[in-house]
């Protein structure tokens, strides 16, 4: 089971200022996952195809999947169809809706019309039940007091309605119970401290669970499958009295509300007016957090802790808030703004920063953290995943006044799903919602992102007859391992060179090729080709040079023969005293001589086809 939480907009507005890149690489080395990893043993992605959705006119805070329908909810207006411009054929779609996994068209007929901004939601274990909470007071025309429950089947509002005084920050379900944590401090009619837990089936408030979340509030629950323990988040400094645990994360039991053991809030130590824990999600092993903070906190990526007793799995320490994560089988995908991965082995921070919304790990650990360079918290030797290759560019959106781009990640098996606020992703339009799908079901056609005069070889001719070819490795948005062929003469048919190379977008190899037994003289042009595992080709610019070495001098077809001029005999003399007959020397016989022709200048005909010139060898030169 995989629940998740996501931020509060308290808590977001903390982040404004900052920024982010992310990255990749393990031992020096590009990543090596992707769409088609060449690395055996390592998890593939899903692909970075930007596949077509309904689109929102604000946020989408969080998204759900129930069979083939995805439910989104957030702080919006109006809906519209994939491609449709901000105002065209825009439909009211108040703060939730539903869409087909598959073909992301909305669902016209299910319009719940919630009176306030939806802020999460979460699934019943079984699938048959939506939980909803938020601000609302009213939704599907009949009076909810911050949470409301669907069917999921039929889209109808079910009888399960508690009462809470105050807007339900996160909801996290079993089939049995439904948890809830935010700003209310009444709950049915009964004190709480913003926390309450309710029967899922009778909706009656369950009394042995009221943790005392306070000095903060609660803006993310996750609860183990079977439900006996609950994980809180937030910007809250104490849990039951208790700041360690309970600064920013606590786990409690599920029956009873009472603290565990949770190790990890010993190291992440996120809360107060200027740090949280922005979201929580689960799986069978353990717990994942994101942090977000701005000075104070400790964790700006994400955690992954041990149900036990919260012992640390792994860290991926990249800088730049982290505002939701979803574990998707062996692949880990969250949404950030990271501006630096360097300590996990990835990418240096750039200046001005790059931003990096979407980002993808492996489950398991694949080396430590190394020693923080910026001044930020020494992670260093705490285990890490690696970060794989997949890098959607997701724009930053204006919606929510601090310049962000996704707020959350839900998926199953063949799609990863991202909302927030952005409005293009991979420079298409696609406002709050987009999906990625698993390459067997998606259409493969993000390739190389170099192209024409972005990607132009150095050619030089260091030699006679030789024309040598130097350029830097091509990236690609979900591929490690690209393929690179040297074409020769606009002969794209036959390369004269190919070979594969591993790179991303801040590892970019330099390679080499040599062509020898070139025509001296003759001038030729060279351009490189890059393909990806998924056929996806782009050509660079050509670059021309005119190889070194002087021409051969050839007679002209009707050109005379120079005239022969003889060399006369030798008569030797007779032998003397000095000369003994026994070494006298030979009579020669005269010899012609021919001098050789003199070509006239400026004939062209004289010019050596380049047919005639002998089958250039190629030299490859792979260089570090």
């Amino acid at each position: 089971m995989h629940t998740h939480t996501h931020a509060l907009t308290r808590t977001i507005s903390l982040t404004g200022a900052a920024a982010l890149v992310i990255s990749l690489l393990l031992v020096a080395q590009p990543s090596a996952a992707d769409t088609s990893p060449p690395v055996a043993g390592t998890p593939a992605t899903v692909s970075t195809d930007v596949l077509p959705s309904v689109q929102i006119d604000g946020v989408v805070w969080d998204q759900e999947i129930a069979g083939n329908t995805v439910f989104a909810g957030g702080d919006f207006q109006t809906a519209r169809p994939a491609g449709a411009a901000p105002g065209v054929n825009t439909v009211a779609r108040p703060h939730l809706l539903s869409y087909n996994l598959q073909t992301g068209v909305m669902n016209a007929s299910w319009s719940p019309n919630p009176n306030a901004r939806v802020r999460n939601m979460a699934l019943s274990p079984d699938g048959t039940r939506l939980y909803v909470v938020g601000s609302f007071t009213s939704i599907a025309g009949t009076s909810r007091y911050r949470i409301a429950a669907f069917d999921t089947a039929t889209g109808a509002l079910t009888s399960f309605k508690p009462i809470l005084n105050g807007k339900v920050n996160a909801v996290a379900a079993t089939n049995t119970a439904v948890y809830l944590v935010g700003q209310f401090t009444v709950a049915n009619g009964a004190t709480v401290s913003g926390a309450a837990a309710y029967d899922a089936v009778t909706g009656l408030r369950i009394p042995t669970w009221a943790p005392a979340v306070t000095e903060g509030q609660a803006i993310a629950v996750t609860v183990k499958a079977d439900g006996s323990k609950v994980v809180l988040g937030g910007y809250f400094q104490k849990v039951n009295g208790s700041s360690n645990p309970g600064y920013g994360l606590a786990m409690v039991d599920g029956v009873t509300g009472t603290m565990l053991p949770f190790n990890v809030n010993a190291k992440v130590r996120n809360a107060g007016s200027n740090a949280a824990i922005s979201s929580l999600a689960s799986d069978a092993n353990g717990v994942y957090g994101t942090g977000q903070h701005y000075g104070t906190g400790t964790l700006e990526g994400t955690f992954y802790a041990s149900w036990t007793n919260g012992d640390i799995i792994w860290v991926e320490d990249c800088h730049g808030d982290t505002y939701s994560v979803y574990p998707a089988g062996d692949v880990v995908y969250t949404t950030s703004h990271a501006h630096y991965c360097g300590n996990i082995a990835g990418f240096p921070q750039t200046n001005p920063w790059g931003m990096h919304r979407g980002l993808a790990f492996t489950k398991t650990v694949q080396g430590v953290i190394t020693k923080d360079p910026l001044g930020y918290t020494n992670w260093a030797g705490t285990p890490r995943p690696a970060l794989l290759q997949w890098f959607p560019d997701i724009n930053a959106g204006t919606f929510t006044g601090v310049s962000q781009g996704g707020w959350s990640v839900a998926g199953n098996s063949q799609y990863i799903l991202y909302g927030g606020e952005f409005t293009q992703v991979n420079s298409v339009k696609q406002q709050g919602i987009v999906r990625f799908a698993v390459s067997s079901i998606a259409p493969n056609k993000d390739g190389p992102r170099l192209t024409g005069a972005n990607y132009v070889p150095t050619v030089t001719s260091p030699a006679s007859r030789t024309a040598k070819v130097t350029w830097k490795a091509n990236w690609d948005r979900d591929n490690t391992r690209l393929t690179y062929a040297v074409i020769r003469n606009g002969n794209t048919a036959a390369p004269v060179y190919t070979t594969t190379v591993d790179s991303n977008f801040w590892t970019l190899p330099s390679m080499s090729f040599t062509d020898t037994n070139l025509t001296a003289g003759a001038t030729y042009n060279y351009r490189i080709r890059v393909t990806d595992p998924r056929g996806n080709s782009v050509l660079g610019n050509p670059v021309s040079i005119a190889v070194r070495g002087t021409a051969a001098k050839l007679r002209a077809p009707d050109e005379p023969l120079p005239p022969v001029t003889e060399t006369p005999f030798l008569t030797p003399a007779p032998p003397t005293a000095d000369t003994p007959e026994s070494v006298t020397p030979p009579t020669e016989t005269p010899i012609p001589t021919v001098e050789p022709p003199v070509a006239p200048t400026g004939d062209p005909s004289l010019t050596p086809p380049a047919t005639h010139s002998p089958t250039p060898t190629p030299t490859p030169t792979v260089e570090p």
